[in-house]
């Protein structure tokens, strides 16, 4: 099969090698996937360059999340998901090898089943960031009738963050840095958005937050420590699910204490797996038919290829739609609380191939696999 890898960490440019390598077999209890799509996530890229992780074994076939079609299955899995299209994650979680190839083998409950309706552009960009999102607001306080603040509400967690939210019945307000982001935002179902580069963030953010937020889904709890403390109810949960570019700073214990807040870190590694189970199936029962969960990672396809031995067309990313602007498969923005459905959030997380914030670009299977195109 073709594959990408890297053997040490650094450089995406300087690191990734293309060609090919022996497809997998399944062992007992998992399901081999033709992949279709992979998505790339920000903890891959850091995974890769070395940031905040070890190379865990001697050769990584990189990125976690992907979509395809069940192509086998190993001892005490069913003959009948043969055939089966799925959306999965985790992939390259524990493993050495992930989606960054034609096939992947893993344990059959890390493959869900995908609607009929999605593509598999968008079912690879559920995983993480939808399971991030769900886990981010779902435990045992509850969010309906509250006010949940939702920092960064056009990444890819923010967006199914806010579409779950309106879901699960709480007042959204979110948090983003340009007027364009705030659109999306606001298309995601936000109740109110703030541009947090304004000098005024702080002051909107209490007023939006009338009586304070009682849940905050927050991606850089370092940068956002003042503005979500400001705005924070007495008792809130504070989850905060990313590291930013400090990974060891203060924080304002004062005030964190006297407000009694519930400070939790969310890594998806250390949840018990009965928990991921859980947000894996009822992120898109929350959806009722979810429709397009196609988040900020980049999405690299090889739709059209033939079997193990490799060969055959190329494989390209897809771009946005006119519902997009800049997303990353065509389809309509429908809203979860609106419509039973997810909307697709924009291409901003960092992509994997060069570490750039751009939307994506034709990258082919072949010599220009290891850089982008912007």
């Amino acid at each position: 099969m073709r594959a990408v890898w890297y053997e040490r960490q650094g450089l995406a440019q300087e690191v990734l090698q293309y060609g090919e390598m022996p497809t997998p077999v399944p062992a007992r209890g998992e399901v081999r996937v033709r992949l279709l799509a992979s998505a790339v996530n920000p903890a891959d890229v850091n995974r890769r360059a070395g940031r905040l992780h070890a190379m865990d074994f001697p050769r990584i076939i990189p990125n976690s999340d992907g979509a395809g079609v069940i192509d086998a299955v190993g001892e005490g899995v069913s003959a009948a998901r043969v055939g089966n299209r799925v959306w999965v994650y985790f992939a390259q979680r524990g493993r050495a090898f992930g989606t960054a190839a034609e096939y992947v083998c893993l344990p059959e409950e890390l493959a869900s089943e995908l609607p009929a309706q999605m593509s598999a552009e968008q079912g690879a960009c559920l995983g993480i960031p939808c399971v991030t999102a769900y886990c981010a607001l779902f435990d045992s306080e509850p969010i309906k009738g509250r006010t949940v603040l939702v920092t960064g509400g056009a990444g890819a967690v923010g967006h199914y963050a806010i579409q779950l939210a309106k879901w699960g019945g709480a007042r959204v307000v979110a948090t983003v840095s340009s007027s364009a982001k705030a659109e999306h935002a606001l298309d995601a179902g936000a109740d109110v958005v703030i541009d947090y580069t304004q000098a005024s963030a702080g002051d909107q953010l209490q007023q939006a937050a009338v009586d304070g937020v009682q849940r905050i889904v927050d991606v850089d709890l370092v940068a956002n420590s003042q503005l979500v403390l400001g705005a924070a109810h007495d008792n809130a949960v504070w989850v905060s699910y990313a590291i930013g570019s400090q990974a060891t700073a203060a924080l304002p214990m004062a005030s964190i204490i006297r407000k009694n807040l519930r400070l939790q870190g969310l890594y998806l590694s250390g949840l018990q797996a009965s928990r991921r189970r859980e947000a894996q199936h009822c992120a898109l029962a929350a959806g009722s038919a979810a429709r397009a969960p196609c988040g900020g990672q980049r999405v690299f396809s090889a739709a059209n290829r033939p079997g193990p031995s490799g060969g055959g067309s190329q494989g390209q990313s897809r771009h946005g739609g006119d519902s997009l602007r800049s997303g990353v498969a065509s389809l309509p923005a429908l809203s979860i609380h609106k419509a039973g459905f997810f909307s697709v959030p924009r291409p901003v997380s960092r992509a994997f191939l060069k570490g750039c914030y751009c939307a994506p670009n034709a990258v082919q299977w072949g010599s220009d696999c290891r850089s982008c195109t912007c």
